[in-house]
C-alpha cells in the first residue's frame, strides 16, 4: 500500500528582523514603545518577526542607519537565519536604504513603508484606496533610484501591495502624471463631502468626531453610539475610510459622529496629509471625544500623542472629552485627566448611557442657553426645538396652554 503524500495549503511568512537607533538627540518618543509598535505593525503586516537589534547611538547614521559594527553583526544574523526583510524603526533616506540594500542583500523596508502597508491592506473605499497609492508614489518618488535593485528582488509579499511592482518601477514622468489624477480624483470627493458638511452645518447639526490612538476602541463606541456594525478589530489601522452617522441623545436631538483614523507615534506627515480627508471631519467638529485604552501600559504616552497630533492638526482649540475605554481589561489605579472623562468598557450596556450622559455635559457646555414658550398648538415648532436643540426642562403650563422650554441650542 502507497503512502498517500499530503500537501500544505498553509502560506508561510516572510521572515523578518527589526532594527531600531536610539538617538539621544531624540527625545520626543519613548523608544521601547516605538519598538514594541514596530513589532506590532510588523505582526499586522503578516511578517515572522524573529529578532530585535537596537542601538544607542548620539545621532543616526547618516551611511548605515546603523554603527558598521551593528551592521556587521545584523548580517550575520540575517544570512546563518536566512532572514528576508529588515524593517527599520524610522523613515530611511534613500542613502540609508540603498546602503542597507547592498549590504544585506535583502529587502529593506521602513517605519513609513510598513505603515502605507498596512494602509494597502486595509483600505476598502475607493478614495481609501487612492488615497493609499497617493502616499506610497509620494513616499517612492524620490527614492526611485535608490530601490532598483530591491525592486527587482520584490517577487511579491510585502511592499508590492497597494500600487504594486509595475506601477513602482514606472519612471517619474509617469508617476507624476498618476499623481496628479489621483488629487484630481480626490478633490471631487473631497467637494462632495464638503457639500454634505455645509449643508449640516446650515442644518444646524451639532457633529461629534471620536478620535484616538489606533486600536484605542474608537470604531467599539462609534457602533455601540450609533448602532453600526463598521469594521472592528484587535488591528493596528482598522479604521482608514471615514465614517459618519447621525445619531439621537436625550429623545430627538440630532448629531452627527464620525470615526477616524488612528493615531500613532512617528506617524508620518505624509500619512497625515494624505489621510487628511478623514481627519477633515475631525477639523469641523463641535467635540472631540478621545478615546484611550485605558488598559495599554502606555496609555499615558499614547494620550499625549493624540494630543500633540490634534495639536498639529490646528484642533486644540475643539472642546475635549474623554472616554478611558476598556475598564474591564484595565488594572492599577484610576486613569485621571483634567478634562471631562468617564471609566467605561463599550461591551457594557450601562456604560452607553454614561458616555451618552458625558455627551449630552459636555454638548450643554459647547450650546447657547434659551428659553422659550412653545404654545400646545404649535407641535412642529415643539418637535423642531426636541431634534435642533438640546432640552433640559419642558413644562406644560395647563393655564397658558403652552410649553415652558428651557435648553441650548447653536449660535
Amino acid at each position: 500500500m502507497t503512502q498517500q503524500q499530503t500537501y500544505t495549503t498553509e502560506q508561510s511568512l516572510e521572515t523578518a528582523i527589526l532594527v531600531g537607533v536610539h538617538a539621544q538627540t531624540d527625545e520626543d518618543f519613548n523608544f521601547e514603545s516605538t519598538m514594541e509598535e514596530l513589532s506590532s505593525l510588523s505582526q499586522t503586516c503578516q511578517l515572522n518577526v524573529k529578532a530585535q537589534f537596537s542601538q544607542n547611538r548620539t545621532n543616526v547614521d547618516n551611511k548605515f542607519y546603523v554603527g558598521k559594527g551593528k551592521l556587521d553583526e545584523i548580517k550575520a544574523y540575517v544570512e546563518f537565519h536566512d532572514i528576508d526583510v529588515v524593517v527599520a524603526n524610522d523613515e530611511l533616506t534613500t542613502a540609508q536604504s540603498k546602503t542597507l540594500n547592498g549590504n544585506l542583500n535583502v529587502k529593506i523596508i521602513d517605519r513609513t513603508q510598513l505603515i502605507l502597508e498596512i494602509f494597502a491592506l486595509r483600505a476598502r473605499s475607493k478614495e481609501g484606496k487612492l488615497q493609499v497609492e497617493l502616499a506610497q508614489l509620494d513616499y517612492l518618488m524620490p527614492r526611485l533610484q535608490g530601490h532598483g535593485r530591491s525592486l527587482s528582488r520584490l517577487g511579491g509579499g510585502i511592499g508590492t501591495r497597494g500600487p504594486g511592482e509595475t506601477k513602482l518601477e514606472m519612471d517619474r514622468r509617469h508617476i507624476r502624471t498618476r499623481m496628479n489624477e489621483i488629487k484630481h480624483q480626490l478633490e471631487t470627493v473631497v467637494e462632495h463631502r464638503e457639500r454634505y458638511r455645509n449643508k449640516r452645518e446650515q442644518n444646524h447639526v451639532f457633529q461629534v468626531a471620536l478620535v484616538g490612538y489606533t486600536n484605542a476602541g474608537k470604531s467599539s463606541w462609534f457602533n455601540a453610539l450609533a448602532k453600526e456594525s463598521t469594521y472592528e478589530k484587535k488591528l493596528l489601522f482598522a479604521t482608514l475610510d471615514p465614517k459618519t452617522r447621525q445619531i439621537q441623545i436625550n429623545d430627538g436631538f440630532n448629531l452627527i459622529i464620525s470615526d477616524t483614523v488612528g493615531f500613532i507615534q512617528k506617524l508620518p506627515t505624509t500619512l497625515i496629509a494624505a489621510f487628511k480627508s478623514t481627519l477633515e471631519e475631525a477639523k469641523n467638529a463641535d467635540l472631540l471625544l478621545h478615546v484611550v485604552d485605558s488598559s495599554h501600559p502606555e496609555y499615558r504616552a499614547q494620550y499625549d500623542t493624540v494630543n500633540q497630533i490634534v495639536n498639529d492638526l490646528d484642533m486644540g482649540q475643539i472642546p475635549q472629552a474623554i472616554i478611558f475605554n476598556k475598564k474591564d481589561l484595565h488594572d492599577g489605579s484610576l486613569p485621571a485627566t483634567n478634562k471631562p472623562h468617564v471609566f467605561v468598557s463599550s461591551k457594557d450596556e450601562k456604560d452607553i448611557e454614561k458616555v451618552k450622559s458625558l455627551l449630552f455635559n459636555q454638548i450643554k457646555q459647547v450650546l447657547t442657553y434659551y428659553e422659550e414658550s412653545v404654545p400646545s398648538a404649535n407641535a412642529d415648532r415643539l418637535y423642531f426645538l426636541k431634534q435642533h436643540t438640546l432640552i433640559s426642562e419642558l413644562v406644560f403650563d395647563e393655564i397658558n396652554a403652552n410649553y415652558q422650554v428651557k435648553g441650548y441650542k447653536k449660535e
